[in-house]
């Protein structure tokens, strides 16, 4: 049993009630004002007064004329009730006064507002009853504001469990955020909205008849369909004959009549590239684009503004609310819930206390039989016989549900077979019911949540079998039958429970959207609804269809600009910014908000991820154990080694055969010898020779040793030991300082992220090993000692946790060991393993030159990412597929000789290319095979299906044959470009790694899909045909032909005149379904569905059955849009995220670890700052220095850029007047840019300025300003302006270097470009081929709808661009049905495919929806994948554990100030200068973490060799050293840290004592230096003193000569003969010596060199060698024996205190030593 965890919580979090405050003093004197059913009842009156507001509007009381009494009656009571509610507060709170009064509230201030605009609504209806005031006046927007008072029936619930604080932080964060990013989506806006007003400017050229006169255009004038034409002959569409092109302007239409989308001016121009950001309509805009301009402008502007904005930019929207809700998660896990693993709905889970104490969770049976069944009945119930039988009906139900089809109208729908099997289905589970009822008693039945699910299902479904209920709406109950299916696949059961098992998330949401629909519906009904010519907010369902509209995206620039037109020009500008700001906080917020919840429930909890980590590494270790299968093949085959005979030996006996492998050895080791003796040359040959000895010896002892050592090897234990040596003294020194108190009394400083990990990882090896710990906690209390011993237990199982990492790496070894034996012995035992084609030798000289041809490469990074060979066939094959570009139906490889070359050459290559891969790695059944994964498998058929066609070239191709089947397989071909390049491998593996969950998500939608597709067959089937005409009702009319109005254009506006009729032409009139869809059979039915559910075309399906059925049936469809928009594409969305994050090997990382690869990636960003430092004096350079760097001049050139910028609002045109002062004023500008750049040459000079490449940048926009100003005053002509406006353009592009903000994000964008640019490059070759195959499958069809000269398959480049359209979803079905057109609409030709003009329904079908899923539900999802991935790199802040941006800007400036030279680069010295300069939260304080500063620094010079480091190595340094690596680094990188880590602090131990005993070594000089000035000194009086006794005092004496005094000095060691010389010898008491000073002993001792001085007593010298000994921590030579023999006139006791001292000082953090020291290391 697992145990549950006790909660870390101690005592409940503070409750943060962001409501209002219901509860008031309790001494008021009103009393009912705190009753709760007032509260209840004011909450209730809330939603009656949306509902009012709701009906308030003239339409709806034209058709229901007593509901404007009514309304007037609720809003006359709810008047009242709220107004004595706000009496009484103010009577209770009062009004101003006070704390806690009414103004001073502001949920108060709200209550008294929504008063006021309740008593102004029924003001303003009572003088609409009186008929004052017309009830479609525009008095009526008075009522705006009253749906907001929604708010008060659902402020209860924001009430958090956190303190306000942290909510106010995480709400402003996420704000600030969201704030950033709108305004980086408004700085694209108004760059593409620049480049589309000066690349195109207006779109008011058309072709119109040549008998049209100014002020008197009509529809009859335009072409059909309306058609844009160009000035210029050369670009752009010309119109035909009979028409001219005309500026419609110029003819006298209004601005209004020609509509508000286009590119006159700045505003007009940001509006329509946000229209086209939203993808939706964006097609329509480029098409009018390439037939008014060149085609390549138009090409290049559109395609980039739908990847930056649609695809980059407008996702990291989605990043921003992801990387929010992530954090709020973790703070509102106790609101939402926690999850947990799926359970079985059979079984509840109690809580049961063990015999230990503990708590358990016990599984308790809820099918426990309760009820009065008999036994075996109950027993029957319980068997899984039984549930299959039910499931497996279940099954049958669904499918003959889904056998339902319309069998025309005559047919009795109500008593068919259907009918009939409905009945006994709904017998059979109301039977089921009832036995379970009676097995578990009703109470333990309806305790599971899924047999209330099945009560449900069979009360609705024995109401539905009523034949006037039958094909009701009660045929939702019988459809859902079909999720009880989920329970067949464990898997899928899973996989739902864990997206929809936390329901108060998802749910929460759900509601939040829905009452922001309403709300928003109610404030747009009530703004548009007295608009004439507008129906879209008539009434409440319309505006709630309408706002619906738009949260799909579905038609919503149809609905804004049917209001723009509505509303008139003046009021455009406001409607247009409300929709605008609707849709982007519905599209980009709300939407993500459900991707957000959806990877959230995807998430595993944090305790689960190291443990999968660890499992995940023990899995691989075992897959990787065995060989593939086609390996092991052999295996069943008996062994036959290659024996060899030895003929040569002089024996009268047979001698038996010799393994090869055996004797080859001998051999190579001989021919080795003979050649090393053979050549006697210098050493290099021989050194050669003797390597290659040596290397093949070790490689066999290593495979020997691999196999035989065991988990841990003597080193380790070596090193386990020094490390317990050193970790107790660690532990002694840390414990002694925390008895002592040294930590008290010291200043609150707060210590640095540095500091603070040093000392982690120091009580972290402190408390290691705690067993000797007793002596020194003696004096502890018990509330320490049991905190110390639960600190032991948790490091003690991070030491368990490294036994199974070290564990997990040794099995992973091992795996590799036993494959490669495993191998060996294959190739050993069996003479055809390893053999290609069984036929070539293992080292044929044939196979190694096919080897070294095959594996030869590039020795640089871009040109080395594939061999010669592969970028050989790389070259080739995009040859090929450009040659393939150019084929089409009427251009044809079978009959063009030219593309045949191209032909010819792929096959000949690749056959070469093939041959010598086989022949250098094999075919199939050897390790490195070319067919030994999908890839592989790809490239023989591909070969093959290429010379197939080459060989048979058909030269007639029927359509729907096998020849135009092989055309198509050809079309495959550039996906060879995913097998030659391994990234594009690496793209696929992400694509498929995650099939899994894709098919789950799958099944689910078309779960989904399925249910409702059998409902509308039940409900619709037949229903939806009707006349084409609209005038005729009944079938038995619609006969005859009828004239049918032609639309024209959809942009203009213009009105129909007295007498004229719009354009048409006569039809037979028709009974039929709509063209694209119908509900008559479950396949049609799904086809459907699917396209609804991509948002396209269901608009069209929701007007069709409101007309044709009903009103109340567009709930329908609404009910599934939302269900598979909000719900089904986020899924899509959220697993595609999840498995790119898997793949990535981030899905199973902690929020630590995470963080710790985020900072990493965004550390290989970070780059040197490029800007020289202040000039030291205080003169002309230092003041310009001072005025460049002031924050007030860089945005002030920010504010000048923005003004050059808005000159562009109109386009420079040489034909326009203002043009003129435009460029004039551009040229200030451009001389004010010159002063800039001047001055910051000045004050960095020219060398410090050229190093920032910002500064190069502006360097080069100013030089082209200045050769503009030049070219413009000397020529003055169209370029120039060009020019003008494109360096205009280019020093826009500066404003994101001047910003934080815009710099962060844009960085985001561009590493994500970087990162996916792979992704992108598969997307494209998968277009590729989806280009080619649909010019062979639909390159002659017929035009139609969305068919025509723009959007065709009659080439590869125009199929590029309708696929790329597709990508897009915009009108993607209408071309598919377009392509779908069968006889008798179009004229087949069987004889060959390019002579017909018909579709292809099946081929079509597969093509468009398999193409429309792969690229546009799962490539564009792994773009915004990418981008969140990049996004996280920049979400941090403060509060973050690692390194912020101001770290990062801190470490760049003290860099700056250290890497005077600007290289990059600095000497490793310089690094203790560069770590003294850190401030902050990098600082290293010497006086406590003295002995960090050496690890740091001797890191450097150990990972450097004492060489020059770079910014990013002592940037790593820092970041490994700020973070605490168990928490943040993974297995494999943390044992490598962990050792690199332990080997310094070693080696900085030997140093440090190396240092000491270099200072007792010069302390003992010293003293012996002390003692022998006393012994000479002494020797001389002594002398003297003799001389006198001995000569007489008239006789001179004379000293000793200097070589004399070295003879004596040199023998003093040896042992005096003379008392008295023995008398004057020092002793171990005699301690005068030395406390003398050093400066007399230099005086009156010779000088010697260091190491010669002698002891009186010493037997022997001591050498300088013995700083140099060999010092081993755990072995029997200590540092105290050690040191007690170098000075010998010292006692033990001394010694070994003094020992100690020393250890004290060096291994913890209080260190005694000086500065200057430190830096000796």
């Amino acid at each position: 049993m697992l145990k549950r965890k006790q909660s870390s919580r101690v005592e409940a979090q503070p409750v943060t009630d962001f409501g209002p405050d219901e509860s008031l003093s309790d001494n008021a004197d009103i009393l009912w004002i705190n009753k709760p059913w007032v509260h209840s009842l004011l909450r209730i009156c809330a939603i009656i007064s949306v509902i009012s507001v709701c009906m308030n509007t003239p339409k709806t009381f034209e058709h229901y004329p007593p509901l404007q009494y009514v309304t007037f009656a609720l809003d006359t009571l709810l008047m009242f009730l709220y107004t004595a509610e706000m009496i009484a507060k103010m009577h209770i709170r009062g009004i101003v006064k006070g704390d806690s009064s009414y103004v001073k509230d502001r949920w108060c201030v709200f209550d008294g507002f929504m008063v006021f605009c309740l008593w102004v609504s029924l003001v303003l209806q009572v003088f609409e009853i009186a008929e004052i005031v017309d009830q479609m006046s525009p008095w009526g927007m008075l009522r705006i504001p009253r749906p907001l008072i929604m708010i008060r029936a659902f402020r209860i619930y924001f009430r958090f469990e956190l303190p306000r604080t942290r909510i106010t932080n995480i709400l402003k964060r996420s704000g600030e955020q969201i704030w950033s990013v709108s305004i980086f989506l408004l700085f694209f806006l108004l760059l593409y909205g620049i480049l589309g007003v000066q690349m195109f400017g207006t779109f008011t050229y058309h072709c119109v008849t040549d008998d049209t006169q100014p002020g008197n255009v009509t529809w009859n004038n335009l072409a059909i369909p309306d058609t844009h034409c160009s000035r210029e002959l050369e670009e752009g569409y010309q119109c035909p004959p009979g028409f001219k092109c005309m500026d419609l302007e110029d003819l006298g239409l209004s601005r209004q009549e020609l509509g508000y989308s286009g590119f006159n001016e700045i505003g007009t121009s940001i509006f329509t590239v946000y229209e086209a950001a939203s993808q939706e309509g964006w097609v329509f805009l480029m098409y009018r684009a390439i037939d008014s301009f060149p085609r390549w402008r138009s090409y290049f502007y559109f395609i980039t503004l739908i990847f930056f904005l649609a695809w980059l930019v407008k996702n990291v929207f989605i990043a921003v609310i992801i990387e929010t809700f992530a954090e709020i998660r973790v703070q509102f896990q106790q609101m939402w819930g926690s999850r947990s693993s799926t359970t079985s709905t059979a079984t509840t889970q109690m809580f049961h206390e063990d015999a230990a104490g503990g708590w358990q969770l016990v599984a308790v049976d809820v099918n426990k039989p309760q009820g009065r069944a008999p036994a075996c009945l109950q027993k029957m119930m319980r068997s899984s016989v039984f549930h299959m039988f039910i499931l497996s009906m279940v099954a049958v139900d669904v499918i003959v549900a889904a056998s339902n089809y319309y069998k025309g109208e005559n047919f009795k729908r109500q008593y068919d077979e259907f009918y009939l099997a409905e009945v006994a289905f709904t017998v059979l589970f109301d039977l089921e019911a009832l036995l379970k009822i009676w097995c578990l008693g009703f109470t333990g039945y309806i305790s599971s949540s899924l047999h209330k699910f099945e009560l449900l299902l069979v009360i609705g479904t024995t109401l539905h079998i009523y034949p006037d209920l039958y094909h009701s709406q009660f045929t939702y109950f019988q459809v859902l039958r079909v999720v009880r299916l989920i329970k067949i696949s464990p898997a899928l059961e899973d996989f739902v429970y864990k997206i929809f098992g936390p329901g108060k998330k998802l749910g929460s949401l759900v509601v939040f959207t829905a009452s922001l629909l309403i709300v928003m519906s109610a404030i747009s009904l009530q703004m548009f609804c007295f608009v004439e010519e507008l129906d879209r907010f008539t009434t409440f369902p319309r505006a709630f269809m309408s706002m619906f509209q738009i949260l799909t995206q579905e038609g919503w620039v149809d609905v804004m600009d049917q209001t723009l037109n509505a509303v008139g020009h003046m009021w455009a500008p406001v409607v247009a910014i409300y929709f605008i700001l609707y849709h982007l906080f519905a599209t980009l917020i709300l939407l993500s908000l459900f991707v957000a919840v959806i990877l959230d429930n995807l998430e595993l909890d944090e305790d689960l991820k190291k443990l999968k980590q660890l499992k995940q590494s023990e899995a691989n270790a075992d897959t990787k154990e065995k060989l593939p299968l086609r390996l092991r093949i052999f295996e069943k085959f008996p062994n036959r080694p290659q024996m060899v005979k030895i003929s040569k030996l002089p024996s009268d006996f047979t001698v038996p055969k010799i393994r090869e492998s055996f004797m080859k050895q001998f051999i190579d080791r001989q021919q080795q010898d003979t050649s090393c003796l053979l050549r006697r040359l210098p050493s290099a040959s021989s050194s050669s020779c003797d390597h290659s000895k040596r290397s093949a010896i070790e490689e066999n002892r290593y495979i020997d040793q691999k196999l035989r050592k065991s988990v841990f090897s003597i080193r380790a234990r070596n090193l386990l030991e020094k490390e317990t040596a050193i970790n107790k003294i660690l532990r002694a020194c840390t414990r002694q300082r925390m008895l002592s108190g040294s930590f008290e009394g010291q200043p609150a400083k707060e210590r640095s992220i540095l500091s603070v990990q040093h000392h982690i990882r120091q009580e972290r090896r402190s408390l290691r090993h705690g067993s000797n710990s007793q002596r020194i906690s003696r004096g502890k209390s018990l509330e320490t000692l049991t905190q110390d011993h639960s600190n032991t237990v948790r490091y003690r199982n991070a030491q368990r946790e490294d036994s199974e990492i070290k564990m997990i790496q040794e099995k992973k070894e091992q795996a590799e060991m036993k494959r490669k034996v495993q191998e060996e012995e294959l190739r050993e035992n069996h003479p055809y393993f390893d053999k290609p084609l069984f036929i070539v030798g293992r080292e044929h000289r044939f196979r190694n030159f096919c080897r070294v041809v095959v594996r030869a490469r590039f020795n640089a990074d871009l040109l080395g990412l594939v061999t010669y060979l592969d970028w050989v066939m790389i070259i080739v094959t995009i040859c090929s597929c450009i040659s393939m570009m150019f084929e089409s139906p009427f251009r044809r490889v079978m009959h063009a000789p030219t593309l045949q070359i191209a032909e010819y050459v792929f096959v000949i290559f690749m056959s070469i290319e093939l041959n010598l891969k086989i022949m250098a790695d094999g075919l199939f059944f050897t390790p490195t095979a070319v067919i030994r994964d999908f890839g592989g498998v790809m490239d023989i058929f591909i070969y093959l299906v290429s010379l197939i066609f080459l060989c048979w070239m058909p030269q007639n191709v029927p359509a729907k044959s096998g020849a135009q089947l092989l055309m198509v397989l050809r079309c495959l071909r550039p996906l060879r470009i995913f097998k030659l390049v391994p990234q594009m491998r690496k793209v696929v593996r992400e694509l498929f790694s995650g099939f899994k969950e894709i098919f789950l998500v799958s099944i689910l939608l078309l779960t989904l899909m399925l249910v409702f597709a059998s409902f509308g067959v039940q409900l619709f089937a037949g229903k939806l045909a009707k006349c084409n005409d609209p005038h005729i009702i009944s079938r038995e009319d619609c006969h005859g032909i009828f004239r049918i109005n032609v639309s024209v254009s959809k942009n203009l506006n213009l009105k129909l005149r007295p007498g004229e009729k719009k354009p048409g032409f006569w039809v037979p009139r028709v009974w039929a379904n709509p063209r694209n869809f119908n509900f008559d059979n479950v396949g049609n039915a799904m086809l459907a569905l699917f396209e609804v559910l991509s948002l396209k075309g269901w608009v069209e399906v929701r007007d069709v059955i409101i007309h044709r059925v009903g009103p109340i049936h567009g709930i329908y469809i609404h009910v599934f849009v939302f269900l598979g928009c909000m719900i089904g594409l986020t899924l899509f969305v959220g697993v595609v995220i999840a498995n790119f994050n898997e793949n990535k090997g981030t899905a199973l990382l902690t929020v630590d670890q995470r963080r710790w690869e985020d900072l990493k990636s965004r550390l290989k960003i970070a780059q040197p700052l490029h800007l020289p430092p202040r000039p030291d004096n205080d003169g002309f350079r230092a003041k310009m220095y001072d005025i460049t760097q002031h924050p007030f001049f860089k945005r002030t050139i920010a504010v000048l850029v923005l003004a050059q910028s808005v000159l562009l609002s109109v386009k420079w045109d040489a034909a326009d007047p203002v043009t003129v002062p435009l460029a004039t004023m551009s040229v200030v500008f451009t001389f004010i840019f010159v002063l800039e750049v001047t001055m910051k040459i000045i004050a960095m000079s020219p060398s410090g300025f050229w190093q920032s490449r910002r500064n190069r940048y502006d360097l080069l926009v100013t030089s082209l300003g200045v050769i503009w100003v030049i070219l413009h005053f000397a020529l003055l002509n169209a370029y120039t302006y060009m020019m003008g406006a494109c360096v205009i353009v280019f020093r826009f592009f500066s404003i994101c270097g001047k910003h934080v903000t815009l710099k962060m994000l844009l960085l985001t964008v561009v590493v994500s470009m970087y990162k996916s640019f792979f992704i992108i490059v598969g997307m494209f070759l998968l277009l590729l081929c989806y280009a080619f195959a649909g010019v062979v499958l639909f390159g002659t069809v017929k035009y139609g709808e969305n068919i025509n000269r723009h959007a065709n398959f009659s080439s590869a480049g125009k199929a590029i661009t309708v696929l790329f359209r597709i990508v897009t979803g915009e009108d993607w079905n209408k071309i598919m049905h377009d392509c779908m057109v069968q006889p008798p609409f179009c004229t087949p030709d069987n004889s060959t495919y390019w002579k017909t003009d018909c579709g292809n329904y099946a081929g079509a079908l597969m093509y468009f929806c398999s193409f429309y899923v792969i690229i546009a539900y799962i490539m564009l999802n792994l773009l915004v994948a990418i981008i969140v991935e990049n996004f996280s790199l920049f979400y941090s802040t403060e509060e973050d554990q690692l390194l912020s941006y101001n770290d990062l800007r801190h470490f760049q400036i003290i860099w700056n100030m250290v890497d005077d030279k600007r290289e990059g680069v600095i000497p490793t010295f310089r690094v203790k200068f560069l770590l003294r300069l850190l401030r902050g939260r990098l600082e290293v304080d010497l006086d406590k973490d003295k002995l960090l500063f050496k690890h740091m620094c001797y890191e450097m010079e150990r990972l450097h060799n004492g060489g020059d480091v770079t910014f990013h190595d002592v940037l790593s340094m820092l970041s490994y050293r700020s973070v605490d690596i168990r928490k943040s680094l993974q297995l494999e990188e943390l044992l490598a840290r962990e050792q690199l880590e332990y080997t310094i602090e070693e080696e900085v131990a030997k140093q440090t004592i190396r240092m000491w005993l270099k200072k007792c070594l010069k302390r003992i000089r010293a003293k012996q230096q002390q003692s022998c000035s006393i012994i000479h000194s002494l020797r001389e009086s002594q002398q003297q003193e003799l001389s006198r006794f001995r000569n007489p005092p008239s006789i001179e004496t004379t000293q000793p000569s200097e070589d004399m005094n070295a003879i004596n000095q040199d023998n003093s060691t040896q042992p005096e003969t003379s008392s008295q010389q023995q008398l004057l010898s020092p002793t171990l008491s005699d301690r005068g010596g030395y406390r003398q000073d050093t400066g007399d002993a230099g005086r009156h001792c010779p000088q010697r060199k260091i190491g010669q001085w002698r002891l009186p007593s010493a037997p022997k010298p001591i050498s300088h060698s013995v700083s140099s000994v060999n010092l081993r921590f755990g072995g029997r030579s200590t540092v105290k024996s050690v040191a007690c023999k170098m000075n010998p006139m010292s006692d033990a006791a001394s010694c070994g205190s003094e020992v100690k001292k020393w250890w004290t000082r060096q291994l913890t953090v209080e260190s005694d030593e000086s500065g200057e020291d430190l830096l000796d290391i």
